[in-house]
């Protein structure tokens, strides 16, 4: 069996637990600006219809009498290692799949916790005692099953599908509720009569990977209760990013490379904290019309210096060439190579390239600010006095 635990409305909840003045209160976390999105909304905000991904000004014409709150990641994060330590007292295959929701198997643990429903319980009790905050629980024979089920009772549900329940869950499951099913696809196996997953059944398998292609043959595998992915525990991420929606579209090479300074410091701390360097970098555009563009360049020697990464993206929005006005940018960094793996070195510089000294300068000023704030230093650039 496995378990799949997802926190209630996470962000605002912490909020809530955080500002006791907030509880019962219609509370939106996410960007603050009329150009932001929706991060988080508590369940009373979720009543006007206000949704994850949802813009600002949209959720504010939904719910005027909401409470906006800027997202505080550090205190999430803080909040999140507090509930995977205690998964990992239940499992010792715990794989979080983002910060606030993750899978476990439960194979070998039943001597030990117990039964798969009482388990799920008593997790649910340990991070309810520990962090205050409840979380919604789903038991099923795979992951796919277990998912489905930790959403079908929010928030502070427990579902369990036994395995002779599966047959029976799957034929009313909406197709809309399939991972992988969005607006075009569900409109295409509609027009095939399909309203459930069970329905897929009735198709042979060449009828399905002609019109779905590959994806047929996950639909028919799923319809059939079976899906193979295993727990992978303490897997690193493929990629790190930052990404931020301007105030006001602009051309203003100043504006942008200041937010590209920001967001280099934070992905080059994000790969601090998986263990890693990079040998690519990505920008990330999107044009006052909404158009969105990529660049990436790939070098040597792979890096975590946050120097380094922002050079290599200011480089990349030199050579776009500006025309139009820029409503987004983002930054990630990709192609991981472990921190302490050996690597060639350059024998000799190329112009102007960053000092991969600047890791250590990295390192050190995260320490600081560990100690004493992430206020009480920072670059003159980003200085707003």
């Amino acid at each position: 069996m496995i378990l799949h635990i997802d926190m209630d409305a996470f962000y605002a909840a912490v909020e809530q637990l955080d500002h006791p003045q907030l509880r019962g209160k219609c509370v939106i976390v996410g960007g603050t600006s009329q150009r932001g999105v929706v991060a988080t909304a508590s369940y009373e905000a979720r009543r006007f219809g206000v949704r994850s991904a949802m813009p600002i000004f949209q959720a504010r014409q939904q719910c005027p009498d909401a409470v906006f709150v800027p997202p505080r990641m550090d205190r999430y994060q803080e909040v999140s290692r507090q509930i995977m330590v205690i998964l990992r007292e239940f499992s010792s295959l715990v794989e979080p799949v983002s910060i606030d929701e993750a899978f476990l198997d439960l194979a070998g643990t039943e001597r030990l916790h117990g039964a798969p429903v009482e388990m799920a319980r008593a997790i649910k009790r340990e991070i309810l005692a520990a962090v205050h905050l409840t979380s919604s629980v789903g038991v099923a024979p795979n992951r796919f099953l277990a998912k489905i089920a930790s959403d079908v009772n929010k928030p502070d549900g427990l579902t369990v599908i036994a395995a002779d329940q599966v047959e029976a869950f799957i034929g009313k499951l909406p197709i809309g509720k399939v991972s992988g099913v969005g607006p075009k696809t569900q409109a295409k196996l509609e027009g095939m009569g399909v309203r459930y997953l069970g329905e897929i059944r009735k198709f042979e398998a060449q009828a399905l990977l002609a019109a779905f292609g590959t994806y047929g043959m996950r639909l028919r595998e799923l319809a059939h209760g079976i899906d193979p992915t295993p727990v992978t525990p303490f897997v690193p991420g493929k990629s790190v990013s930052s990404e931020c929606t301007l105030d006001e579209d602009t051309r203003e090479m100043a504006a942008l490379t200041r937010c590209l300074l920001a967001q280099a410091e934070e992905v080059a701390a994000g790969l601090r904290k998986e263990g890693v360097k990079a040998r690519t970098v990505v920008l990330k555009l999107k044009l006052a019309d909404f158009k969105l563009l990529t660049r990436r360049t790939t070098f040597a020697p792979p890096t975590q210096s946050s120097q380094a990464i922002y050079h290599h993206a200011v480089k990349l929005l030199e050579d776009h060439r500006i025309i139009q006005k820029i409503r987004l940018i983002g930054l990630g960094a990709t192609g991981f190579v472990r921190a302490d793996a050996p690597t060639q070195q350059e024998l000799f510089s190329r112009g102007k390239k960053p000092r991969e000294g600047w890791e250590k300068v990295d390192r050190t000023l995260e320490t600081i600010k560990s100690r004493f704030g992430e206020d009480v230093i920072k670059r003159g650039t980003l200085s707003e006095d």
